[in-house]
């Protein structure tokens, strides 16, 4: 296939008449700039290209609930965790089939907004009473079935979780589809990987010790040995009580106390990492792990401002994911990100540099962070990268006359996801116009999944 670009973001830099050629291998072969469009003999003309960015947070079938959880609870304040009580009951209801018909909607929307691959952070692995299916990759391969139904370039992180809480209780009511001891959750990774092998060759299986609050820290160590190469995503720091949870428990902040016991690196994503002293901050940042941010999530949970200022300023990556799936919108995340920092400081252009403008280091960011954090070979159009690409539509009002890194903060700070025209996962061209080339089926199984979810609630 042979793309052809008006203007294109190309190895970092923006060029103009530029031909993009993706190898059968889903990967991009050669790619030149000055040609013309009738010289290009292009498969598909576009009016602006750019590296489509990865999702790297995502727990699927939270997308089932959006709306559900918007009234308050008898106490005083409703927080993150009574949004996680509502959360747990809700899990009862789903099925293998639900669960497979929402993801597959999820990862569908998440093309449609400009996102080209996912890493799911899948944590729910048995029965709604606890005990496990016959094969315990089961919910596994139903994320993997979704992901070959949208065609999205898939990370799956199947979840380790042991126990429900630092005192080490035992797991109740919902929690009871995530648990799992050392010996299971090895079945059930080598089942993920059987599962991850059966889709295109850009799938990767990682690995996800959910939290100090659910993963022992004798196991810790174990879970991460299991696959020493992939990639190690793990909850940390979010909320204030559970800095002081395990605090108490451990005489360490979460953060320090991670990096005392473990040798953090690049294979890492550390997800939310809200809560940081400046000396924690600094040490996820010289470790080249990433700090995994999923900002609409983080506001609908009242989490608190990850500092993402001082963060960058460090030298450290991020990455963008939408966690909750409460809304699936790349443009917006990155928005609620920016606006974030500038309501806590009180100044506007926080994230911007005197070389970059805000969109420009917000989408940068989002690129390079999510490539590392997938283990993907993405975030540039760049030969032998995977055809990881997003087409802007140029006839929108919001982008009219504008050029370079312009583009890309009307897209983000003035317009929405609807801009998005074309997507490539690895060279699949899986939406066109705007609409993912399997959405009525898709749909169609989201509004039945829905239908049974709302009938069991």
């Amino acid at each position: 296939m042979r793309i052809w670009a008006e203007t294109a973001l190309v190895a970092g830099k923006w060029a103009e008449k530029v031909s993009v050629e993706i190898d059968a291998d889903g990967r991009i072969g050669t790619v030149s700039q000055g040609v013309d469009r009738e010289t290009a003999a292009a498969d598909r003309a576009v009016a602006i290209l750019l590296p489509a960015a990865s999702n790297l947070h995502s727990h699927a079938f939270q997308r089932a609930m959006a709306g559900l959880s918007e009234r308050r609870g008898p106490g005083a304040h409703d927080t993150f965790w009574t949004w996680r009580e509502i959360m747990y009951r809700f899990l009862g209801a789903f099925t293998p089939e639900t669960i497979e018909d929402v993801a597959a909607f999820v990862q569908m929307e998440m093309l449609e907004a400009g996102y080209a691959a996912s890493a799911e952070f899948h944590y729910v692995r048995n029965q709604a009473d606890g005990t496990p299916y016959a094969d315990p990759a089961e919910l596994s391969r139903r994320i993997a079935g979704a992901a070959t139904r949208s065609g999205i370039g898939l990370t799956l992180l199947p979840v380790y979780y042991a126990t429900g809480g630092l005192d080490r209780r035992p797991l109740a009511g919902g929690q009871k589809r995530f648990g799992s001891d050392l010996d299971g959750f090895a079945r059930l990774i080598e089942g993920a990987e059987d599962a991850v092998a059966g889709l295109a060759a850009d799938a990767r299986l990682g690995i996800a010790p959910h939290s100090l609050r659910a993963v022992p820290a004798e196991d810790l160590a174990h879970v991460a040995a299991l696959r020493p190469d992939a990639p190690l995503h793990m909850h940390i720091a979010e909320q204030t009580g559970e800095v002081e949870e395990v605090l108490a428990a451990y005489g360490r902040r979460p953060v320090e106390w991670l990096f005392d016991n473990h040798a953090v690196d690049a294979r890492w994503c550390l997800i939310h990492c809200t809560h940081l002293t400046a000396d924690e901050r600094r040490a996820i940042a010289k470790s080249g792990a990433v700090a995994g941010l999923c900002p609409i999530t983080e506001s609908s949970l009242g989490d608190g401002i990850f500092d993402g200022a001082a963060y960058l300023a460090d030298g450290g990556l991020l990455g963008i994911g939408s966690d909750s799936n409460i809304r699936i919108a790349l443009s917006e995340e990155l928005r609620t990100l920016e606006y974030s920092q500038r309501l806590r400081d009180r100044h506007r252009a926080v994230l911007a540099t005197p070389d970059r403008s805000c969109g420009r280091r917000l989408y940068d960011e989002a690129l390079a962070g999510g490539a590392r954090a997938l283990g993907r070979d993405s975030g540039a159009i760049r030969p032998g990268a995977f055809a990881d690409l997003v087409a802007l539509d140029a006839g929108a009002l919001h982008l009219e006359g504008l050029s370079g890194d312009t583009l890309l903060d009307a897209w983000i700070f003035a317009g929405d996801d609807r801009l998005v025209a074309d997507v490539w996962s690895a060279g699949r061209h899986l939406v066109t116009n705007g609409r993912h080339i399997a959405r009525d089926a898709i749909e169609a199984g989201y509004r039945r999944a829905m239908k049974s979810l709302r009938q069991s609630l």
